[in-house]
């Protein structure tokens, strides 16, 4: 094998490894502690992949022979890989449902709701690296953090122009943040697609200034609500006519490229239309188990006639599915997902279709548990994708292999920690914010009955929205991803991250994409390092 401190490996570096496992378990703890400690004080969970990114560099650098091997960035990879992994995975697909019924009043429901959320986490995991470079989810689309992570990695490795303009890009992220300002927002404006950037920066601008416009809160009609599910509604049947189209093209021998022109890397798709169309079917059929294990686990049955529970198995299957790839397109075009949210909606559905109050504190604990694990191991194979580039298909694969071994060993960190800390936490009052928001919303119930009729009728220009803008520019489900987020300032940093890339591209041609790409990569890595010490300073005090 070439010299560890290469980035040009032979063999892709392994997980097991002694020192690389050890390592990278100790860093999940970190993460899944800060993790923890952030949802229940602030609500927010951080992107600890830049931190892990930083002590696997960090760590090269000690001078022992015991850590030369962490100068590949291979090794780093997994590293960040696995503390952002044990991140989410504890706070928000384990703790935050597992808090639900613990505060509706049913203590004794939260190991068997632990246990089957934990199901569907993997499953969440799973179905993501099947997926995975696929032309649903190619590697080459914005996936924003991913970027900075990878283009953080680079730069300690190799630094160079490359690194010059990371760091100036990372100090005016900082800059920005302490001023008030959305840097991460401004940062994915020079990455992803230009149209669906810009429905998220309008969603972001009406839901900010709703009061202002039409003299009331889009909120109290739903409206937000409506417009996702009809653009929900309307992607999911793109997605199933994608994979009908592109298998046809691939039976016909029609290979298609995988191109990112900005970060100038192209390679073949690594994942067909039969692999999607297999990962979707299995991971329903996943789902369902998990969904089952739940019902089962927390006596559900007890609560429902026989066909009521059998459609909530359903149901609660489908919701999962659709949670996770609405997530999943949100995170891969802004970087941003409303997942608390989408929770929220599958909340109000369940309620509309009637099922009992209890059948409903498991059915969203189930949806939040979906979704966020999938759109960050998202970023954490992009970041992978980045690093990997020039090597061969094979090296890409058995490095995003390890990357998911990796993910695994987080999660497993992550389930650990969560059942020794759960009850401390609880018997504190240390719960999620959002928990509440679900609790309330279950005990007062459907007193409106016109919810119904506003979610209908708000459906209907959210999925016209979605279907005008086509499968690749999702711009129906970032109109509404930006109307679900009460942050009008990270409205106003999109769009001008726009404008300023619209005049330079304007001004230099497309030989401005690359420099554009790595300085907006350092302004979200800014962001993210701001907002992490930041938010373990609040927490500590």
């Amino acid at each position: 094998m070439e010299d560890a401190t290469s980035r040009q490996e032979k063999h892709h570096p392994r997980l097991l490894e002694p020192v690389s496992l050890i390592l990278n378990l100790l860093v999940a703890v970190l993460g899944a502690i800060i993790g923890l400690q952030l949802i229940v004080t602030l609500g927010v969970t951080p992107n600890t992949a830049i931190i892990g990114a930083i002590i696997a560099i960090l760590v090269s650098r000690i001078p022992l022979h015991i850590f030369a091997k962490f100068r590949s960035v291979h090794r780093q990879n997994l590293m960040q890989t696995t503390i952002s992994g044990a991140t989410f995975g504890a706070a928000n697909a384990l703790l935050l449902p597992i808090g639900i019924p613990y505060l509706f009043g049913r203590a004794d429901l939260v190991w068997p709701t632990l246990i089957g959320v934990a199901c569907a986490m993997v499953v969440d995991a799973v179905v993501l690296f099947l997926i995975f470079d696929s032309r649903i989810f190619p590697a080459s689309n914005a996936w924003p953090a991913g970027v900075a992570t990878g283009e953080a990695i680079i730069a300690g490795d190799k630094g160079g122009r490359r690194g010059l303009l990371l760091v100036a890009g990372t100090v005016l992220g900082i800059v920005g943040s302490m001023l008030g300002a959305s840097m991460s927002a401004f940062g994915v404006a020079f990455i992803g697609n230009i149209w669906a950037l810009a429905m998220f920066g309008i969603g972001l601008l009406i839901k900010g200034y709703d009061k202002a416009l039409f003299h009331m809160n889009i909120d109290t009609l739903y409206i937000p609500h409506g417009i996702m599910i009809g653009a929900g509604v309307v992607a999911l049947f793109q997605v199933i006519w994608l994979l009908l189209k592109r298998r046809g093209n691939e039976q016909e021998g029609q290979a298609e490229e995988n191109t990112d022109e900005a970060l100038g890397i192209s390679r073949q798709l690594t994942r067909t239309s039969r692999d999607v169309g297999n990962a979707v079917k299995w991971g329903f059929v996943a789902f369902l188990g998990c969904a089952i294990v739940l019902a089962v686990g927390t006596g559900l049955f007890t609560h429902m006639p026989l066909p009521q529970f059998i459609g909530w198995i359903i149901f609660a299957a489908i919701i999962a599915m659709a949670h996770e790839l609405i997530v999943g397109l949100s995170a891969m075009h802004a970087g941003w997902f409303p997942a608390f949210a989408v929770a929220l909606i599958s909340l109000i559905v369940g309620m509309l279709l009637g099922f009992p109050p209890i059948a409903l504190v498991i059915l969203v604990a189930y949806a939040a548990s979906t979704g966020p694990a999938f759109a960050d191991m998202g970023y954490d194979f992009k970041t992978g994708w980045i690093l990997r580039a020039g090597e061969s298909q094979q090296f890409e694969l058995e490095g995003r292999r390890q990357q998911f071994l990796s993910t695994l060993a987080g999660f497993v960190v992550a389930v650990v920690v969560v059942a020794l800390i759960q009850h401390s936490y609880f018997s504190k009052g240390l719960i999620p914010p959002v928990d509440k928001v679900y609790v309330a919303t279950i005990k007062a119930g459907l007193s409106n009955g016109g919810i119904a009729t506003s979610l209908l009728i708000w459906a209907i220009p959210g999925a016209l929205i979605q279907l005008i803008g086509g499968p690749s520019r999702q711009i129906g489900i970032l109109l509404a991803t930006g109307l679900l987020i009460n942050n009008p300032m990270a409205g106003w940093s999109v769009i001008a991250g726009l404008i300023i890339r619209l005049i330079v591209l304007k001004l230099y041609g497309k030989k401005a994409e690359g420099p554009m790409s790595i300085l907006a990569a350092g302004c979200i890595a800014g962001d993210a390092l701001y907002s992490f010490f930041s938010s373990v300073w609040k927490a500590s005090r």
